[in-house]
């Protein structure tokens, strides 16, 4: 049992099982532990959690950017303090500690600078762009298949490179549906299902009906995807070259702007609580700074009507 007389070690310990119960990201997890153990090794060791105090935790942040000797970024320390807030709220909140010592030590966020994304103006272009591949005398439907399924799912690359045939369900009751599988335990946390348009069933049809996937879903290395991003950039005469990054920011923004919930567009990119907090900062300040310009309609699979395809 953790009392105000136990020392920061054995806190620490059960603090982690705490944060694995709560699903916490094995990475989130990682990092904290290795800061507050920072915090352990400079305080006498047999300091208890209730002779802490918020000048000795002050003190240990002016020696981590000062003292120390080892480079500090603002982006680490923030997180750093992010750590001990939340290590010292959790005692507070389950009784053993009376007063919160780090309640009063300043945060320091630090944002770092806002993503490229797509205008829709400039997600048309490149749709036409692509659309025109998959149309041609010698079509290839990898580059609409491709840039689609980002925008609809904002998947990360190393989802995408990972998506199997399997993972991709068309006659689910509500409609399409993506499964984000990970083969690592530790990433389970992340596993989520991300419906698709009822209209980008006919396109993965048609990329099916050509390549044949078996194993994986895009069978070629990441530079040969990335290459067929470009292609589109280059198609569409954008100034922009289209990522994996780009597609994902401009889907997230996408759902902001459609109306849907905060907790549901942090569930479908698949990141914590904690990662929404600075990426949620950023879409907003994105739909502020990103036009809202009218475009043309994307293009349809013939036989079907136009539908959300952005």
């Amino acid at each position: 049992m953790i009392t105000p007389d136990t020392t920061l070690t054995p806190a620490i310990n059960a603090w982690e099982i705490y944060l694995d119960d709560q699903g916490r990201s094995p990475h989130t997890i990682k990092a904290f532990l290795g800061d507050l153990r920072l915090l352990a090794k400079y305080l006498p060791p047999d300091r208890t959690l209730g002779q802490i105090t918020t000048t000795e935790l002050n003190n240990f942040l002016d020696w981590l950017q000062k003292g120390r000797g080892v480079p500090c970024s603002p982006k680490t320390l923030a997180r750093r303090i992010t750590s001990i807030k939340s290590f010292f709220r959790w005692l507070h909140k389950n009784g053993v500690l009376l007063v919160d010592p780090a309640e009063k030590v300043v945060q320091r966020s630090v944002i770092s600078p806002l993503p490229v994304v797509l205008t829709p103006a400039e997600v048309q272009a490149a749709l036409q762009a692509a659309d025109r591949r998959r149309t041609a005398k010698k079509p290839d439907t990898r580059h609409y298949t491709l840039f689609t399924l980002l925008l609809h799912t904002g998947i990360k690359k190393s989802e995408c490179l990972n998506i199997s045939p399997n993972h991709i369900d068309l006659e689910a009751p509500g409609g399409p549906i993506l499964f984000v599988r990970y083969a690592n335990p530790q990433h389970r946390y992340k596993e989520r299902k991300i419906a698709l348009p009822a209209s980008w069933a006919e396109t993965y049809r048609q990329y099916n009906a050509q390549y044949q996937p078996t194993d994986r879903l895009f069978p070629w290395s990441q530079r040969r995807l990335e290459y067929l991003l470009e292609d589109i950039s280059k198609d569409a005469g954008l100034d922009k070259h289209i990522s994996f990054a780009m597609c994902r920011w401009t889907c997230a923004l996408n759902d902001l702007r459609s109306g849907m919930e905060a907790d549901k567009i942090r569930q479908k990119l698949g990141i914590s609580k904690i990662q929404w907090r600075e990426i949620k900062m950023k879409l907003e300040k994105l739909d502020v700074q990103t036009p809202r310009d009218k475009a043309t309609p994307a293009p349809t699979p013939a036989g079907q009507t136009a539908s959300s395809e952005t």
